[in-house]
């Protein structure tokens, strides 16, 4: 569209409309009580102005268009088998279900089922050997510490103290440096000094990652999410709704 056809457009478009509006102020009472004033001119666009409303609806039709043409998400799966079930282990190993759990240990949903969730799944189901617990890594990207606070986990692990690091990872606040990870394991009785030289060593990485990539390869794009025999769960999933399907799997498994 041309500048001079543009202009045209819209001086034929707002005069109608305004003689529209002219005529409903001529008609209404207050307009008939209220002197006349003599009508102000019209004023006139400026070749800058024009030039500015042409780019704004033009940026308003590509954001349209963007919209339209944006790709929709895949839906989130309800199901999904995991064939690879190592990671640390909590409860009996004849257990009749296993619990899979992919965390990442700076996520804040994470954190809220660890502190509203984790004690009565565990009393429940953990403690009276009906249910295994496997803990599994799925460190997002956009949360930078949370690589590292799996190196310390799995560091703590070394030292025997995957369970108890783990959780205090989820439940005591900190900044995740060196410094506080290796503060946490003193805290626990652990050997800080060591667990600064495994974090350096960076040898659970590959573990780490292949972790995270198991996860992805079955569907996993946030933590925490839950696998309990082929059902997948994600979120903070609270305990009585976790009980539920708990109870339902061990009805179907005879357990």
């Amino acid at each position: 569209m041309s500048m001079s056809s543009y202009t045209s457009w819209r001086m034929s478009f707002s005069q109608p409309l305004a003689a529209v509006a002219f005529a409903a102020l001529v008609g209404s009472p207050a307009a008939a009580q209220a002197p006349a004033q003599p009508a102000p001119a019209a004023p006139t666009m400026t070749q800058q102005q024009i030039n500015e409303e042409m780019l704004k609806e033009l940026r308003q039709i590509r954001q349209l268009l963007e919209r339209i043409t944006q790709p929709q998400a895949p839906p989130q799966p309800t199901t999904a088998k995991l064939t690879n079930l190592t990671g640390y282990v909590m409860g009996r190993a004849d257990a009749p279900l296993t619990l899979v759990e992919f965390t990442d240990l700076q996520c804040p949903f994470c954190r809220q089922y660890a502190t509203s969730t984790f004690d009565q799944i565990k009393k429940n189901w953990i403690d009276t050997g009906k249910l295994r617990y496997i803990s599994r890594d799925y460190p997002l990207d956009f949360h930078p510490q949370a690589m590292r606070a799996a190196r310390a986990a799995r560091c703590a692990g070394d030292q025997g103290k995957f369970w108890e690091y783990h959780r205090n990872l989820m439940l005591v606040a900190g900044d995740f440096s060196d410094d506080d990870l290796k503060k946490r394991a003193s805290t626990l009785g652990l050997d800080g000094a060591k667990l600064g030289e495994c974090l350096a060593s960076g040898r659970f990485d590959a573990v780490v990652n292949e972790s995270a990539l198991a996860a992805r390869s079955v569907g996993v794009n946030s933590t925490p999410t839950f696998f309990l025999h082929g059902r997948m769960l994600t979120g903070a999933v609270p305990a009585e709704e976790l009980a539920r399907v708990v109870d339902d799997e061990l009805k179907r498994s005879g357990g």
